[in-house]
């Protein structure tokens, strides 16, 4: 049996792969495509435009699929539970992987007989950040997240414009850094899902299944959701032409034809950057009219981008099993086939995971919390950052900074003060 691994510099699955492998006890060759173009074609002349890809024989497995490779092959359960394989592959997960689990406990009684200064509802990079600043300022910080490995900057391959950090790094390796780091001050991080707020009175209620944590501020710093109508054969053709993030896959479609499918500011800010790669853009957008504060303006000197309103997509067109070959799209005069070699999908989705928090804090009709300068909710003592506000453009460097704000506004919150105190040193 012959097992090839496709992979990308600084793609945390492609690590992960790589790791469970090992531990099952199969040896693999790995080809990187970020090093070597022959790779690169090869997995475009299959007509697959992602990583990680495992081939098992003539068998491929697009992304990480662990369970898939282990019928594939066949692996023993039992078998592997009593193997003696040492080291960082025992477990089948990287070294960041075991970082992140030893960050996080389980929420605990004594947890719940405590009264936190702030709890942060998300520890992505809003969320982590605000926890260092919180926490080296004294304040007594407790950060809950359901699925800690499963934001948008976490899931993210490669981040190298994040600024202090020269070196190229996963978002996971990104942000558990700033947990870390959190952590170092003092903060400590739970894995809870978060059920419902009760803000009324001084002390804040956030609902857990397991109990209640008391709070004397909050900061909402929750991701966003994906969407839950898919296109039909979407999820089909996800990694062989279907994509989500420009970032990661962009350089894939570089000279080729590819369709940018959304109404929203992320769709128009993926269409400029896919526009540096991408021989034809086409931009579909559903409506007459983009969402929220989007512009068109902002692709100006793209010559490249063809602006469609009114062109709502129905379908990932392609062969069986094969290669994506175009999109189906509904527009006024009926339906029409846009024959492209990528399709981003950036439809309604990515709203703000707010559903949670009901009427406790106002909300506008996208879900995005509202918030004034310091990012203060409707709520006194409750702020709310990252996507789960509306932002010019998302990015982790303004979650961040949103994180930075909000923990020195519950600094003065909590010990009532008459304004900030900014952290110099």
């Amino acid at each position: 049996m012959k097992i090839v691994v496709y992979t990308s510099t600084g793609c945390n699955y492609c690590a992960k792969i790589k790791a469970e492998l090992k531990q099952w006890g199969y040896d693999y060759e790995e080809r990187n495509v970020i090093e070597n173009k022959e790779y690169f074609n090869d997995l475009h002349e299959k007509g697959i435009y992602s990583t990680p890809v495992t081939f098992i024989d003539d068998q491929a497995v697009i992304g990480y699929r662990p369970n898939k490779m282990k019928q594939i092959l066949g692996v023993d359960e039992e078998k592997l539970k009593g193997s003696n394989v040492e080291g960082g592959d025992k477990a089948g997960i990287t070294e960041e992987l075991k970082e992140q689990e030893q960050i996080f406990t389980d929420l605990s009684k004594e947890m719940l007989d405590e009264t936190y200064d702030l709890v942060c509802i998300g520890s992505g990079p809003a969320g982590a950040s605000a926890a260092v600043y919180a926490a080296r300022g004294k304040l007594k910080t407790l950060v809950v997240d359901k699925a800690p490995a499963s934001g948008a900057l976490a899931i993210t391959h490669k981040i190298a414009n994040y600024p202090g950090v020269h070196e190229e790094l996963t978002g996971l390796e990104l942000v558990d850094r700033i947990r870390r780091q959190a952590k170092e001050y003092g903060a400590t991080f739970v894995k809870g899902n978060v059920q419902g707020l009760k803000l009324d009175g001084e002390v804040k209620h956030v609902e857990l299944p397991d109990g209640v944590i008391k709070a004397k501020t909050i900061f909402i710093a929750v991701g966003a959701r994906g969407r839950t109508n898919k296109l039909k054969n979407e999820e089909e053709f996800a990694g062989r032409g279907v994509s989500y993030c420009s970032t990661c896959d962009a350089a894939f479609f570089e000279g080729r034809d590819i369709a940018v499918v959304g109404d929203n500011e992320e769709a128009v800010s993926e269409a400029s950057s896919l526009a540096q790669f991408a021989k034809t853009v086409y931009f579909l957008i559903p409506g007459k009219k983009l969402s929220g504060q989007a512009s068109l303006d902002d692709l100006d000197g793209h010559g490249n981008i063809e602006v469609l309103m009114g062109h709502k997509a129905k379908q990932i067109v392609g062969e069986e099993n094969g290669k994506l070959e175009g999109v189906l799209v509904q527009t006024d005069e009926g339906e029409k086939t846009f024959n492209v070699d990528g399709v981003f999908l950036y439809v309604a989705g990515n709203k703000p995971a707010t559903d949670f928090i009901g009427d406790a804090v106002k909300r506008d009709e996208d879900g995005y919390i509202e918030v004034d300068h310091a990012l203060q909710t409707s709520v006194e003592g409750v702020f709310a950052g990252g996507d789960a506000r509306r932002t010019i453009v998302k990015q982790a460097v303004i979650a961040a900074a949103d994180g930075a704000v909000a923990a020195q506004g519950a600094d003065k919150y909590v010990n009532k003060r008459k304004r900030m105190i900014p952290q110099y040193s």
